[in-house]
């Protein structure tokens, strides 16, 4: 099974490639030896290189070599011998002895880590899990994260999940797991650490902004479904409906969301509030689903890759399961990839008005490749716009309306976003790849009397409560939109207009 994940194409690129014969059995030798013996190494190292990352037809002996007198192809034949020969050595004189698998799939793993941050090799369990994952259940804690300075931070907690009810927040940085440090470990074998049977526990420990100390957590992993589509009445006039994330299970549980509080309001409904904050992404055809299932026209989101022949495109069918309700999407730093899809989608159509703080920015598109019998790699293969042509990447989207979630701290570091990750993607925009193309035009203009924007509070109140999960009236973002949304519905006039394109 393979797909793409964060903007993904569902059918699987499988790579069909030949090894040179006389390397296929050099593996188990010993490291060390002479010049002919280092060559027929090289021929098997350079085969599992060949047979993990090249797509296309089955290279022959001849062909290699011929390829190997090609210019600056020649170079590339001596970096794949460097590397037989750096693999000789680690196996004849690395401390501890290593298994042959370790050391490639660590190589691999480097290879492709290099590139940007989205980008990593999956072994065959890791894959099974990820495949799991995205049919909406798998074992473990409940956390996205990413790798920061060497360390894992945390992106969100899953909700209703151990590790939302232990107290993880978005921006920990986990240091240790069980007491050993996660500096030195690759995101992966993090993730694989974290992961584990039902009822045995974990001690995380965690350094969080604010806090002198590190903080301690046990928690006991179970098996993870999350509910991706929590929703419920405001004031029974407002319909509220918060994605988690994007799997396989998301663009259903949304629309029985939406038909069950329309069943419970008894046509009293003035709008509809989507809450994709701290939803970190997941599949983009989830993400076209539910952005369509609000849209009766226009396109969706695009994609571009390397080569322009592979650029896709996703236009919405007829059908608005809102019925034409005015809407708005709230977002923050920590709505990613998918969530940011949907939001621009929305936005440019202004079938939405977006509120919150601006996304995280990751416009990049992960394609899965599932390597027979090795597990995968999840490789990114292009960059995703929105319909005005905006790229998401680095940039994220920008609220229509601005709202904090709280009164502004001058000794905070501000959150980070995909900008800041090392080897993080630039926007193309910024790198002037497309100079005969002009910039993108921004949204139109909301279609909303001012009056009606005026009377949002931008920031909390001084002296408001703090935010606490359980009491909604503590979440000011949320708040501000359900007032936005009956403020706008005892407007004069139409209360929203949808932008044509």
């Amino acid at each position: 099974m393979g797909g793409m994940q964060d903007g993904s194409k569902r059918n699987a690129r499988v790579p069909s490639t030949g090894v040179p014969a006389d390397g296929a059995t050099t593996m188990g030798g010993a490291a060390v030896a002479p010049r002919r013996r280092r060559l027929r190494t090289f021929g098997a190292v350079g085969a599992a290189f060949l047979a993990g990352v090249v797509i296309g037809p089955v290279i022959a002996v001849p062909t290699i070599q011929a390829w190997a007198q090609d210019g600056g192809r020649a170079e590339t034949y001596r970096l794949l011998n460097l590397f037989g020969d750096v693999f000789e050595r680690i196996r004849a004189e690395y401390v501890e002895p290593v298994t042959d698998r370790d050391v490639i799939e660590n190589a691999i793993n480097g290879m492709l880590q290099g590139l940007d941050p989205h980008s990593s090799y999956m072994n065959p369990r890791s894959f099974r899990d990820m495949q799991v994952q995205t049919r909406g259940e798998f074992g473990g804690l409940g956390i996205e994260v990413t790798q920061e300075n060497g360390y894992v931070k945390v992106i969100s907690p899953i909700d209703e999940t151990p590790a939302a009810r232990a107290g993880v927040r978005p921006g920990d940085i986990i240091t240790h797991l069980n007491g050993q440090s996660t500096l030195g470990l690759t995101l992966q074998e993090a993730v694989e650490q974290m992961r584990g049977e039902r009822g045995t526990q974990l001690r995380l420990t965690i350094r969080r902004e604010g806090e002198r100390n590190p903080i301690e957590l046990s928690i006991t992993r179970d098996v993870i479904r999350p509910q991706v589509a929590r929703f419920r009445l405001e004031g029974n006039d407002i319909a509220y409906v918060r994605l988690s994330a994007f799997n396989e299970q998301t663009e259903a549980a949304l629309r029985r969301a939406i038909s069950t509080m329309r069943q419970q309001a008894g046509g009293n409904l003035r709008g509809v509030v989507l809450d994709l904050r701290n939803n970190p992404g997941g599949l983009l055809d989830q993400a076209v689903q539910v952005a369509d299932d609000f849209l009766d026209q226009g396109e969706i989101v695009s994609t571009r890759a390397r080569r322009p022949e592979d650029a896709q495109r996703w236009n919405a069918r007829q059908g608005d399961i809102a019925q034409g309700l005015p809407m708005v999407v709230l977002i923050n730093s920590g709505s990613a990839s998918a969530s940011e899809i949907v939001a621009g989608a929305l936005q440019d159509h202004r079938r939405a008005v977006i509120m919150g703080v601006k996304s995280f920015g990751k416009g990049s598109v992960q394609t899965v490749m599932p390597i027979q019998g090795q597990g995968a790699i999840r490789l990114t293969t292009a960059r995703y716009y929105t319909p005005s042509g905006r790229s998401i990447q680095a940039t994220g989207i920008e609220p229509d309306i601005e709202v904090l979630a709280a009164r502004p701290d001058p000794n905070a570091p501000p959150r980070d976003r995909e900008a800041d990750l090392r080897r993080a993607l630039r926007n193309d925009g910024e790198r002037g790849q497309r100079p005969q193309q002009a910039a993108p035009p921004p949204p139109p203009p909301l279609n909303v009397p001012q009056s009606v924007i005026d009377r949002v509070m931008r920031v909390p109140a001084e002296g408001a409560p703090a935010f606490d999960a359980a009491r909604p009236e503590t979440d000011h973002q949320l708040q501000q939109a359900v007032q936005f949304l009956r403020n706008l519905a005892a407007a004069p006039g139409q209360p929203q207009r949808r932008a044509q394109r």
